[in-house]
């Protein structure tokens, strides 16, 4: 099913971007993948059709166009029709793929990243009869055909924090982002709130490198798939002495187990949007945690809701409370998380959902 929506979604690129340089063209096995699913759904067991546009790290980056998709393929698989996927090469791709997804007759077209905010606008606005949900974004003017799908990831990056704060062994932890967005620099302010809230209660003094919320600014490696950036900006991080990292970039952050691996000793990272020991199993031995946005669920959700007629426009927000953000498990290091510390986590997740903890130092 996958390699069918993929071929049959570069035949769509071809379609709408015509001789692009930066879209991918058609090839003999999309033609004949095109004449697998029709666009009157021939081929599926139902007439609904829900389509997803990736942001440009690709369906596979390992994080959220892929936990976006995995949500997309699990409502296909029960509902019984073949998703498209088309995945955007660059900003420019981003408005001709959503057309070419509403010209292929999507009942739901789900966006996948903050940076698709003003193509896929335009295109509800245009597209009365299509839904959309947007992975990662909301609009202040409200549409009953779209649904943003928001997540408080401060929150689980705060307990991401306090865990690392409490198990640095040099006193000092990092992080970097792809891009500074809100949706990238949310885990770096919970992040660096979490680890001021160790170093408040339990008087040491941990320090942030790479993210600073008083200057609303910090290390970024400038985009979501170069992954020898992610290399660099982790090697600068291990140099400045930091031994637990956490890099917001999507699949660049795979180049930071590259530089731990090639030189970082006993250095960690905290992967985000999935658990790192599924998405990079190869690299479990180096994830002390993760923080999850479960986008996987609400785009499932977003998906059955249009097949059954009870598709809403309006916002939908992950937090703890709801279980659309958590702090992931501690896989191989789960022996060196003493029940005093957990018993503290526990507290810290109470407090931050009946409010009494605040999860950004702004």
């Amino acid at each position: 099913m996958r390699l069918l929506a993929l071929l049959l979604g570069l035949s769509l690129v071809a379609a709408a971007c015509g001789d692009d340089d930066d879209t991918d063209t058609t090839t003999d096995d999309t033609e004949d993948a095109t004449d697998d699913t029709s666009e009157d759904g021939e081929g599926s067991d139902s007439d609904f059709l829900a389509c997803e546009v990736t942001d440009t790290g690709g369906v596979d980056d390992r994080s959220f166009n892929e936990n976006a998709y995995n949500g997309l393929v699990q409502a296909s698989e029960e509902i019984g029709f073949e998703p498209v996927v088309l995945e955007s090469q660059s900003d420019a791709d981003f408005e001709p793929n959503i057309q070419a997804l509403i010209d292929q007759g999507c009942d739901l077209v789900v966006t996948v990243g903050f940076l698709l905010g003003d193509a896929t606008e335009a295109a509800a606005q245009e597209n009365t009869d299509t839904d959309f949900a947007i992975v990662d974004f909301a609009y202040e003017t409200e549409y009953e055909n779209v649904l943003g799908l928001t997540y408080a990831t401060d929150q689980a990056a705060f307990m991401a924090g306090y865990v690392a704060a409490a198990q640095t062994q040099t006193g000092t932890v990092g992080t970097y982002g792809g891009l500074n967005i809100p949706t990238v620099n949310i885990f770096m302010k919970g992040f660096e709130a979490g680890i001021e809230y160790h170093n408040e209660q339990k008087g040491t003094d941990v320090q942030l490198v790479g993210w600073s919320t008083a200057d609303d600014d910090g290390l970024f490696t400038g985009d979501f798939e170069d992954l020898s950036k992610g290399r660099q900006t982790t090697e600068s991080l291990l140099d400045q002495g930091a031994d637990i990292i956490l890099p917001v970039a999507g699949p660049v952050g795979q180049g930071s187990v590259e530089a731990i691996r090639a030189g970082g000793d006993d250095a960690k990272l905290i992967w985000v949007d999935t658990d790192g020991c599924e998405s990079v199993a190869d690299a479990c031995d180096l994830f002390l945690t993760s923080v999850m946005k479960n986008f996987d669920v609400s785009v499932y959700d977003a998906v059955t809701a249009a097949a059954n007629g009870e598709f809403e426009g309006g916002v939908y927000s992950g937090t703890l409370e709801n279980d659309g953000v958590e702090l992931g498990p501690f896989n191989e290091f789960e022996g060196d998380i003493s029940d005093e510390l957990q018993s503290e986590l526990d507290d810290i997740r109470a407090g931050i959902i009946d409010g009494s903890i605040a999860t950004t130092l702004e």
